[in-house]
């Protein structure tokens, strides 16, 4: 199969050798995405709700790139600093994600890049409807 990568400016670039996804036939991997305004390459200021829709904002801009959408991810890994702030991306996710809701895996964190305190990555499966 025929490897594809995926890059779009609506998503923050790159900090480092990875791409923003890589497509192998319909599947898609997003590489992990912290709350970066792509314009800026800062961290978005505000509480941890506002870091939470930045992240799926920039998914969502790597997915659209891709040929897809939030609605086509499978699988999402969650990294959080603080798992208090749990029941914030589950709200936060809510508005971003219907049903038939993608798998998930929540992980507590001692630290991530730039002291984000969320960052996620996803699987999405092209045409999968």
């Amino acid at each position: 199969m025929t490897r594809k990568t995926i890059h779009t400016p609506d998503a923050p670039q790159a900090i480092g050798t990875y791409s923003q996804a890589v497509q192998v036939g319909d599947t898609v991997y997003l590489s992990g995405q912290i709350p970066l305004d792509p314009a800026t390459m800062e961290l978005v200021d505000g509480p941890v709700e506002a870091q939470i829709r930045r992240v799926f904002d920039n998914l969502r801009a790597v997915a659209e790139a891709a040929g897809g959408s939030l609605a086509d991810v499978v699988k999402l890994n969650v990294f959080l600093t603080d798992l208090g702030h749990f029941p914030v991306v589950n709200g936060v996710m809510a508005e971003y994600f219907g049903e038939p809701y993608p798998a998930r895996a929540a992980i507590g964190v001692a630290e991530l890049p730039k002291g984000a305190a969320v960052e996620m990555d996803a699987v999405l499966v092209l045409g999968g409807g």
